[in-house]
């Protein structure tokens, strides 16, 4: 499995559901609607601070 990373020139925020969506093979859009209405905003900002840049 390749690591995960945030690409923030291709995301909206910080590039965080795109690095999720490349790490696991689903589309980005469907990580940003389980992010939004799954209540993981929290989970979302620490991952945008300790994920790596690509």
């Amino acid at each position: 499995m390749n690591k995960l990373y945030r690409y923030p020139d291709k995301g909206y925020i910080g590039g965080v559901c795109y690095g999720l969506g490349e790490h696991t093979n689903i589309d980005p859009v469907i990580w940003r609607v389980i992010t939004i209405f799954g209540g993981l905003g929290l989970a979302y900002l620490v991952l945008w601070i300790f994920v790596e840049k690509r």
